[in-house]
């Protein structure tokens, strides 16, 4: 299986063996798809995060459930994307939306990498053409139990609970988003964001190593993974991997579902 980050020479070398993905989202209001229309890598399909990648928020399962598996796979067959592509996927914030797909694809057995720098990486011209695919047959398959860790799972685990959110957020500033801010007790704060250098490209992994060690987390270590929405969290699972120091569980209601719970508690600072 492919790595889960390729540069963008790899991807320049093999773009015409890829299916390219522009997933930006904006939690701030704008629009991803605005930002495709503006200008995309050649050929890049755009796949909407709330529409392709989630199913309707809730106060039960919080704002960024995963969808079915057969929603997922009808959104990528409508794509364009087949049970045999290889998908690379980017955005323009560090890959931290673009890792939820790469991250559901690679759970389900698909072959599928972030560009590490997104497009900001990209040193060729870019499109405003919308990309247009075929319909392709996708194999809807179950979200393997293994790699997820629902509500009350992470509330008992011994597992290292990491958040991905800004360190401010995890500490309990108000972000207008959730109705409680703070996190989850015991849990670690891991800004995904983080593991990125100013230039949006992952740093070496041995610094990488070096946060998640810092997060008591090491070769083998039982991870879940969560952020505000099941989103960004799949980045740091991701960059796991990418560090050689396993896969890690996503708890894909994250901060959204358990602020909303009155009966879970709540920790601030840092």
């Amino acid at each position: 299986m492919l790595a889960p980050f390729v540069d963008a020479d790899w991807l320049a070398a093999h773009l015409d063996a890829v299916v390219v993905c522009d997933v930006r989202w904006y939690l701030d209001g704008r629009s991803g798809r605005a930002a495709y229309q503006a200008g995309h890598l050649p050929g890049a399909v755009f796949v909407d995060l709330e529409r392709d990648l989630a199913s309707p928020a809730s106060d039960e399962a919080g704002r960024h459930p995963l969808p079915s598996p057969e929603a997922f796979a009808a959104a990528m067959a409508a794509r364009g994307i087949g049970d045999d592509d290889v998908v690379v996927a980017y955005d323009d914030d560090s890959g931290a939306i673009a890792a939820r797909l790469v991250w559901m694809l690679r759970v389900t057995g698909h072959d599928a990498a972030v560009l590490d720098g997104g497009i900001g990486a990209w040193e060729g011209a870019l499109s405003t053409v919308a990309a247009e695919r075929p319909a392709a047959e996708f194999t809807a398959r179950p979200w393997p139990h293994e790699r997820l860790a629902a509500i009350d799972e992470v509330a008992a685990t011994d597992d290292v609970v990491i958040d991905g959110r800004a360190a401010d957020r995890f500490a309990g500033a108000a972000d207008g988003i959730d109705p409680r801010p703070g996190h989850i007790p015991g849990a670690r704060s891991v800004p995904t964001r983080e593991h990125a250098g100013p230039d949006g490209r992952l740093r070496p992994v041995d610094a990488l190593r070096s946060r998640f060690a810092g997060a008591g987390i090491r070769e083998a270590t039982p991870v879940v993974s969560y952020c505000g929405s099941g989103v960004t969290a799949c980045h740091n699972l991701l960059v796991l991997e990418h560090a050689g120091l396993g896969p890690g569980r996503l708890f894909p209601g994250s901060w959204s579902q358990w602020s909303r719970d009155p009966s879970r508690p709540v920790e601030t600072g840092r």
